[in-house]
């Protein structure tokens, strides 16, 4: 029998969303200094509860689930939290609501407990952009927001891995990517160099996403500051330039720190 129950991978009810974001945060939670105790209230209610008072809920993103464990989890990833939204389409000239999004989820997570954060998985529906009525120049939205942090002085070694599962597409367009990311005008993420990066499954069904990780590309560089903020800023602007380039398939976004093993 059908159920409208939330669950991975699917949106209760009718729903005529583009696209869906969804993001897997992973490290350590431990109980929080001030004494505080630790909600038991569920992530998803707190989700969409924090969404709703920011103006973000049905205004970038509606919901669909959250939590903390997670059926698909890869034993052993220190998967702290998880959370599914689904998002219209988005004109050209405005970033994917990546950087909200996470500002969601690490306000929820940060309830549960004090996280130290080792990475964060995005899934981006680059497809999700429509930048057929802009023009060439404007093409990367997220550019009017990189000044937020040059006056952060907290830059973090990083590896950003970009995977388009069993589509071969983010290999075709990496090298332009690359170009991109040393030459546009942006101080949130210094990259350095292309390396290779063992490919990390996220909690998701291969279905869902083209998976399993097969097809992808590693940045190492240097991240303005570690945190959800910047990782959701540099989600933005990866998919304004997956976009600009044709890449039009979910692509999964992994950011973790360069001394962290695995996610």
């Amino acid at each position: 029998m059908a159920s409208d129950e939330p669950r991975p991978g699917l949106v209760p009810g009718p729903s005529r969303r583009a696209g869906t974001l969804f993001a897997a945060l992973y490290g350590e939670l431990t109980p929080r200094p001030d004494g505080v105790p630790v909600t038991d209230r569920d992530p998803y209610i707190q989700f969409h509860d924090r969404a709703q008072a920011m103006g973000w809920l049905d205004n970038l993103w509606g919901m669909n689930d959250a939590g903390r464990e997670h059926p698909l989890a890869a034993p052993g990833s220190a998967l702290v939290s998880w959370f599914q939204v689904g998002i219209e389409s988005v004109p050209g000239d405005r970033p994917l609501p990546v950087q909200p999004f996470l500002r969601c989820a690490g306000d929820v997570t940060t309830r549960l407990g004090e996280l130290r954060l080792n990475a964060a998985q995005v899934l981006l529906p680059a497809y999700s952009v429509d930048t057929s009525a802009c023009a060439e120049h404007a093409r990367a939205p997220s550019l009017s927001t990189a000044a937020w942090f040059d006056d952060v002085r907290s830059a973090t070694p990083v590896l950003v891995t970009v995977d388009s599962g069993q589509n071969p597409v983010v290999p075709v367009v990496a090298q332009r990517m690359h170009r991109w990311l040393v030459s546009l005008p942006q101080n949130v993420f210094r990259c350095e160099a292309l390396v290779e990066r063992e490919p990390v499954p996220p909690p998701l069904p291969d279905s869902f996403w083209h998976g399993p990780p097969r097809h992808r590309v590693t940045f190492q560089g240097t991240l303005a500051e570690w945190s959800l903020d910047a990782i959701g800023w540099l989600g933005g602007f990866l998919a304004d330039l997956a976009a600009r380039e044709g890449a039009a398939v979910p692509l999964l976004l992994t950011v973790s720190r360069a001394t962290a093993i695995g996610p």
